[in-house]
């Protein structure tokens, strides 16, 4: 990460600045009182400097006023650090009033010669000033963070009392009573860790964050059904054994989330990715570029042992039963083309060395080097090719669910031998993704995707098993709906890893192509997760509207439908041969505007008010009303059956962007009109996108259609002369609807809570 304003400023030993609020709440002091300090050379300044000078110095004593006054409500609040922070805020204003005091006007000194005053002749005390109000002001805010850690500490251990209480429950009303509790503890859990996985400064931690908290939201309603599984068919020991993994990888998230709060290892270890063999390249290639710069910087050894460790790694490539003969040759050659020209690198090295005139590379060496480089570039292009060629395959070969079809219609049955049938099949499955998430490692590119690639290859691990674990209780008991209901949770959160996987594949492909740097691009406005004081009448802040527990709850059930079905829209997409269709492009803009709205029900992303909410909503609105122009004309090209079934769509789609911009542009007062006005606003968003989930698979099939007839689609009126053409069934006009990624929401999960099957 490059260098901040702040990074130069010499702060208290200890105080290490970790997240964004902390870095861009100090930026524009420093920034003022470099201002300031610049000064200094010019110890005799026009009356309009001088004006100006004072301007910012009162500006920073205000501002250091203003920011004492929170840090000081902040320390009524929390006694354990109310001595510590009293005396960094009693610091931090002495500093502010002698930075006003030195850049007063009022009392500059008087030059003798020309009449000219001269302003904070003492640079001394100046510099002392700045020096103690950065780094008290630092303090303060490293204070304030301490007290959001320990929110998420106290939050986590909440969780973790509830969880257990439901682990022993033994009855369904007992049940329904904790896990109702539980789901409010989740929500607040999530808003707090969604905030201060935004707010971190390292994208690592921030990649690590995520991976954890995605797994706590799928596990949060495996834990509902599994659990209601359990209760219903308490004798069942496949039942048991898919509820204890759940409970169990839970347990482990929470720890994941707690580890990157605190910063703490268990038993002082560190975390540490496995080297990546796109790492070794990049540190392989590094160290012969840096022999322009000296000769002597390593042993030669070194070189050659660093390209065999790479080498080595590249076993997972070639070693893979699923790798075929000629990408497993071709990596093998470029591997011994690799070992050739770094032999020869070192070969033209050595005799520079032995040279005695030779301080620098020398022609023959600086071509060698270029080759060295060249060649372990073509050797990554290939495993990037192969990696990325077997994922989207794989992708593609799974698209159907087939294994997932079969369980869940042998367990419906209650056959148990092709319920081991089809396991051995998910089994397979399981590995090959396992194995294909590895490679994707490989070649990822970053640390935050490898993170992210290392997440999948867990998710798919754990979630095979316990799939198998579900398909056999319903097996065991095929009349039973929640058994069903419980396998279809499971199913659903493998196919939504499949859709997270080829999102993976998207972003891995534009760091290799350089269309993106891979880490997260950190938002440009100051996102500031640092606590507010609950007690400030004194001070003048804008009063927010604060949802209760279970209005949370709502919200955050409606934003996970809402993501789960922008996933839908991304599977659609990918199936689109014209990425830059008009269609194409606007329902991806819709998705993308709609998961910043499930981001915000989470607590993250960039809408960070219900205003900005809002604003988001009625931009999205406009985005569904400038799709309906683009299926108008689309129409006109179609035929009559066609065309018929396009508008029919295009008509209910506008309608619903109309009733959303409507209601965002209506002002409401009050919590409780803020709250439903959210809430519809959400669920409007889902109804559009919904009906885009619809339409794109309806307009690719005809683009097809008519492409396969006559090469493209020509003009409207030659689409329409084709009188003849084969009018698309009614099953695939209304059968596209894919809900694959469709889970049901928590709310009605918890509506069925206290439902016994009689049989």
């Amino acid at each position: 990460m490059a260098s901040s304003p702040c990074s130069s400023v010499n702060f208290d030993s200890g105080l290490e600045i970790k997240t964004r609020s902390v870095e861009q709440t100090l930026i524009p002091l420093v920034s003022q009182i470099t201002t300031l300090i610049n000064h200094k050379d010019k110890p005799k300044k026009s009356e309009r400097t001088q004006q100006a000078i004072q301007r910012v110095g009162q500006a920073v004593s205000v501002a250091v006023g203003r920011f004492v006054a929170v840090g000081e409500a902040i320390a009524v609040e929390n006694e354990e650090l109310k001595e510590e922070m009293g005396m960094a805020c009693f610091e931090a204003r002495r500093a502010g009033d002698a930075i006003a005091q030195l850049t007063d006007v009022g009392t500059a000194v008087t030059a003798p010669v020309d009449g000219r005053t001269t302003v904070f002749s003492d640079r001394t005390g100046m510099v002392k000033a700045a020096r103690m109000l950065l780094s008290s002001v630092t303090k303060v805010l490293v204070l304030a963070d301490r007290i959001v850690i320990k929110q998420i500490i106290t939050s986590r251990n909440k969780v973790l009392v509830t969880l257990e209480q439901l682990e022993r429950v033994s009855t369904f009303q007992e049940f329904v009573q904790i896990f109702s509790q539980f789901g409010n503890q989740m929500v607040e859990f999530a808003h707090l860790t969604g905030d201060r996985q935004n707010d971190l400064k390292d994208e690592n931690k921030k990649a690590r964050m995520a991976a954890a908290r995605a797994v706590l939201e799928k596990c949060t309603m495996m834990l509902l059904t599994a659990s209601k599984t359990c209760l219903r068919h308490p004798d069942c020991e496949s039942a048991r054994i898919n509820k204890d993994a759940v409970f169990h990888r839970m347990r482990f998230a929470l720890e994941q989330v707690m580890e990157i709060v605190t910063d703490a290892r268990p038993c002082g270890e560190t975390k540490v990715l496995p080297l990546s063999i796109y790492t070794g390249i990049k540190d392989f290639k590094s160290n012969v570029e840096g022999l322009r710069e000296g000769l002597y910087l390593l042993p030669h050894q070194a070189l050659s042992g660093q390209l065999e460790a790479v080498v080595e790694r590249m076993e997972d490539f070639t070693d893979s039963a699923y790798t075929s003969h000629e990408h497993r040759e071709g990596i093998l050659q470029l591997c011994q083309l690799a070992r050739q020209d770094t032999d020869q690198l070192i070969t033209a090295w050595m005799e520079a060395k032995q040279s005695l005139n030779a301080k620098e590379a020398t022609e023959e060496m600086e071509l060698s080097i270029l080759k060295t480089c060249q060649s372990v570039y073509e050797l990554r292009r290939e495993l990037h090719k192969v990696a990325v060629g077997r994922a989207a395959d794989l992708l593609k070969l799974h698209a159907e669910h087939l294994p997932l079809r079969a369980l869940k219609a042998s367990g419906g049955e209650g056959n148990l031998e092709a319920v081991a049938e089809y396991a051995r099949t998910l089994g397979e499955q399981k590995e090959q993704l396992v194995e294909t998430c590895r490679l994707l490692c490989h070649v990822s590119g970053t640390e935050p995707l490898e993170i992210t690639c290392i997440h999948a290859e867990e998710t798919f691990h754990v979630i095979g098993p316990q799939i198998i674990s579900a398909a056999q209780t319903l097996a065991l008991h095929p009349s039973s709906k929640i058994a069903k209901e419980n396998l279809d949770v499971f199913c659903e959160a493998w196919e939504s890893q499949l859709c997270d996987m080829a999102v993976l594949l998207r972003e891995i492909n534009d760091v290799f192509e350089g269309r993106r740097g891979g880490a997260a691009s950190g938002d440009k406005r100051a996102y500031v997760s640092l606590p507010r004081p609950k007690h400030s009448a004194n001070l003048k802040t804008v009063k927010a509207v604060k949802l209760d527990a279970e209005e949370q709850s709502t919200i955050a059930k409606l934003g996970l439908e809402l993501r789960l079905l922008t996933s839908d829209v991304d599977t659609e997409v990918e199936k689109w041969e014209d990425q830059e269709h008009d269609i194409v492009r606007q329902g991806q803009s819709l998705s993308s505007m709609a998961y910043s709205m499930h981001l915000f029900t989470r607590g993250e992303g960039l809408l960070k008010t219900t205003t900005e909410l809002f604003h988001q909503a009625e931009v999205l609105s406009e985005e569904g009303l400038q799709l309906c122009s683009s299926l108008h004309t689309f129409s006109t090209q179609l035929m009559d059956e066609e065309k018929v079934a396009v508008l029919s769509e295009m008509e209910k789609l506008m309608g619903l962007c109309q009733q959303l911009q409507m209601g965002v542009r209506t002002p409401v007062q009050g919590k409780t009109a803020t709250f439903q006005k959210v809430d519809s606003s959400i669920q409007n968003t889902r109804a559009i996108i919904t009906v885009v989930i619809y339409l794109l698979p309806v307009c690719n099939k005809i683009v097809r259609k008519y492409k396969s007839e006559r090469s493209n689609l020509g003009s409207p009126q030659s689409c329409r002369d084709r009188q003849s053409s084969t009018a698309v069934k009614d099953d695939v006009l209304n059968g596209k609807n894919s809900n694959g990624f469709g889970v049901k929401s928590l709310e009605q999960h918890m509506a069925n809570l206290t439902f016994l099957e009689s049989k």
